[in-house]
């Protein structure tokens, strides 16, 4: 049986961490548009070429060209039983042609994943989260054991303090995403999630594939509704 789902979330709600669970559990490829745009720098093919040309000239890549690389990639071996979509479809006019995409091959959405979180916590968890070089991700706010967090000051206060972090054992340097460190880029994250996405969910509401969870769960909590949500699709 196939497995295709679409995942959508926004930042902080965890979409990344519960993808790649979806893809081991499941074994279907995470697809991610902006994954096959900068796959698409490295080919040399007609479709490959055109969406070159269209970066190049900083334009956005319009619905067709989206359409037609995610068709591309649906039809590789490793998809054929399915995908795990993030950042796919954006609109509804991409939303209709999946849909029709995957009729024509016989198959369907299985559900849209909805990872539902609250807007503040969100702001919170992209705000004050950084990465250590192993890849383990700590919050100044709500996981801070074993990291010693700081506000620096700026000394001619011409900026607003900015956060440093290091492992308490180690001394060892965390990373912060600099789209993180600015709050005004966090909120316009979450703005253009909002005016882009709720189309969507209505669109997927009505279609009777849209599954709500709660995101604001621990990871394992949230882990055992995906599985529920996903291993109930037949019934």
């Amino acid at each position: 049986m196939s497995l295709y789902v679409i995942l959508i979330g926004v930042q902080g709600a965890g979409k990344g961490l519960q993808a790649k669970r979806i893809e081991q559990h499941y074994g279907i490829p995470q697809v991610s548009t902006g994954d096959l745009f900068r796959a698409m720098r490295a080919r040399t093919d007609g479709l490959a070429l055109k969406v070159q040309d269209i970066m190049a000239s900083g334009r956005l890549v319009d619905d067709d060209t989206t359409n037609a690389i995610v068709e591309d990639r649906l039809a590789q071996p490793d998809a054929q039983n399915g995908v795990i979509l993030d950042g796919y479809p954006r609109n509804l006019v991409q939303a209709r042609f999946l849909e029709e995409h995957l009729k024509a091959q016989g198959s369907k959405v299985d559900a849209a994943l909805l990872l539902e979180l609250d807007l503040y916590i969100a702001f919170k968890r992209a705000f004050g989260r950084v990465t250590a070089a192993d890849g383990r991700s700590y919050n100044c706010y709500f996981n801070a054991d074993g990291v010693d967090f700081r506000w620096i000051a700026d000394e001619e206060q011409a900026f607003p303090p900015r956060l440093e972090a290091e492992l308490a054992r180690s001394s060892a340097a965390l990373k912060r995403r600099p789209d993180d460190a600015s709050a005004d880029a966090v909120i316009k994250r979450i703005d253009t999630f909002l005016e882009t996405t709720q189309p969507l969910i209505t669109y997927f509401d009505e279609q009777g594939i849209l599954r709500k969870v709660n995101a604001d769960q621990s990871i394992e909590a949230v882990w055992a509704d995906i599985v529920r949500v996903l291993d109930a699709r037949s019934g």
